[in-house]
């Protein structure tokens, strides 16, 4: 029976079946060849934890000083994982995730999907019923192969509760978009990570059938990474809905700016976004980033060195300035006399914790305040996750074997088979994206000339009115709403600025806006309320 409730939202079929990082299965080699290497364990081979025994006097073998530097981008081309190699934990996680040739969504993931059915709510007597008759359209798939990884089969709300879970998602947009721009501006949706087209149709039924002026005044541009996924939303969306676009590309890369005001989506999709990986000096807490090698033979391990990485430090600058403390004790924070007291202490560790930092979300706020001006963020996503790694806001690390799902307790695990996932703190993640916003674009030139380039509306000038500063007439700011923009007046006409952005917990979002009572049982109990509690929204 498949555990709803608290689900991850990856769950899988039957029991998990944990491993310990020592296990050859999931630490240096794949299972699928762990049985070709006898000679080295009859030999008496070890397993290498700690050979950088002093990072920050750089006693770092010979042979990992060798290492070819490289990053996800630079292995595209491979067939096959590399070996000889060194690079940030990022970069490991994004090829490990989306390397064309053999990462885990473009080879291994399949999204579980109804085959365009839906479940009638109605008539199932409790969330057990219902529980028993998703895990029947799972064995649908059939049976995986007794050797290697089966098939990789997960869930997400979008799948589970169609149409409805999509309708409360298009809902709550086109109330935005009918307070704020309707007669005057286009409905431009943007979503990344689609996956079978799911939430883009049913958003498009919805206002084909309900909002049929809003329909013909939409746009809607999905941004897909998997070569495979595209293809999909293609058969499925285009022939229906002929204002879906789709571009094949990576959102990290997207350099086109949309001047017009718009809807940014992104569903289910920032707990695959890459972290790194950070430690802290326990004597000076000067921060280390982590790195990946993987040596001749394949085997992994993880070297610390002082942060060089830009956008590492870019987030520890920001971390910084939010006042969001680092998950240090912050009376050893605080005083060297502590400091040193702990230091003195036998096998006290010189290293923090590994902290997981979300600098590719990072990456996101920066793409969307440079090249979406004036957009609108919905985004959704897991807020805790249970069956994580060792350490801070660590991610779960799974797979699916022998039909059993397999939680493992490192991320150091073969290339492409294993599902990498995170926890988002949902409340820092808002400030951050504030923040961000409230910073000016890298190319501020560029972003007002397109302003100024789009469709004339009430809301928009060539002009810039506000050139002198928005508080040229007054100094009072709300705290909820942003900076206005230089040229561009707020839903009101007045230069106050958009609304700051919210956190609401998967029940309030879908309270607000979701047809309960399409997904009621027949014993009162809400599936779609009463499931993914580990979820939550900004908008």
């Amino acid at each position: 029976m498949i555990l709803l409730g608290t689900s991850v939202g990856r769950q899988l079929l039957n029991a998990p079946l944990h491993c310990s990082a020592s296990q050859r299965l999931f630490s240096s080699t794949s299972f699928l060849q762990s049985k070709s290497r006898p000679k080295k364990v009859a030999e008496g081979f070890k397993d290498k934890w700690n050979y950088n025994t002093s990072p920050f006097e750089g006693k770092i073998s010979g042979e990992h000083r060798s290492f070819r530097r490289v990053t996800a981008n630079d292995l595209e081309n491979e067939n096959k994982p590399p070996q000889g190699v060194k690079m940030l934990v990022r970069d490991f996680i994004e090829d490990s995730l989306y390397n064309p040739n053999y990462g885990y969504f473009p080879k291994q993931a399949t999204i579980f999907n109804t085959q365009d059915t839906t479940f009638d709510f109605q008539s199932f007597r409790d969330s057990a019923e219902f529980q028993e008759e998703v895990a029947s359209k799972y064995a649908a798939y059939g049976a995986s192969a007794y050797e290697g990884p089966g098939r990789q089969l997960w869930h997400t709300p979008t799948e589970l509760f169609k149409p409805w879970y999509g309708r409360a998602i298009g809902r709550c947009l086109v109330s935005e978009y009918l307070l704020k721009y309707f007669p005057y501006e286009d409905f431009v949706i943007y979503e990344i990570g689609a996956g079978n087209g799911t939430l883009a149709r049913d958003i498009l039924d919805l206002l084909q059938q309900d909002y049929p002026e809003v329909y013909e005044r939409t746009r809607y541009s999905i941004i897909e990474i998997s070569e495979s996924l595209v293809k999909l939303q293609k058969q499925k969306l285009q022939k229906l809905h002929p204002s879906v676009t789709i571009t094949h590309q990576s959102v990290f890369r997207w350099e086109t700016n949309e001047p017009a005001p718009c809807f940014f989506v992104a569903m289910e999709v920032i707990d695959n976004f890459a972290h790194d990986v950070v430690r802290y000096d326990m004597r000076t807490f000067k921060p280390y980033q982590g790195v990946v090698t993987v040596n001749k033979d394949g085997d992994f391990d993880t070297v610390y060195e002082p942060v060089t990485d830009p956008l590492i430090a870019s987030f520890l600058d920001l971390r910084k300035t939010l006042n969001h403390p680092p998950p240090t004790n912050r009376l050893l924070l605080r005083s060297n006399i502590l400091r040193n007291i702990y230091n003195a202490m036998p096998f006290a560790p010189n290293l923090s914790p590994a902290e997981y930092i979300p600098t590719r979300l990072l990456s996101l706020l920066q793409t969307l305040r440079n090249h979406f001006p004036r957009h609108r963020l919905l985004l959704s996503d897991f807020s805790s996750l249970p069956d994580t790694i060792s350490g801070v806001n660590a991610p779960v690390v799974q797979t699916r074997f022998q039909n059993i799902t397999v939680p493992c307790s490192t991320l150091l695990v073969k290339q492409g088979y294993f599902d990498i996932f995170f926890p988002t703190n949902f409340e820092r993640l808002r400030d951050m994206y504030e923040y961000t916003l409230s910073q000016p674009p890298l190319d501020l030139a560029s972003t007002m000339d397109d302003l100024a380039a789009g469709r004339i509306s009430p809301l928009t000038s060539t002009a810039t009115p506000f050139a002198l500063g928005s508080d040229y007439f007054s100094s009072y700011q709300p705290n909820n709403r942003r900076r206005p923009l230089d040229g561009v007046a707020s839903a009101s006409g007045l230069p106050i600025g958009e609304r700051k952005s919210s956190v609401f917990s998967h029940s309030q979002f879908l309270e607000t806006y979701a047809e309960l009572e399409k997904t009621c049982l027949r014993n009162g109990e809400n599936a779609m309320l009463d499931f993914y509690k580990n979820v939550k929204f900004l908008f």
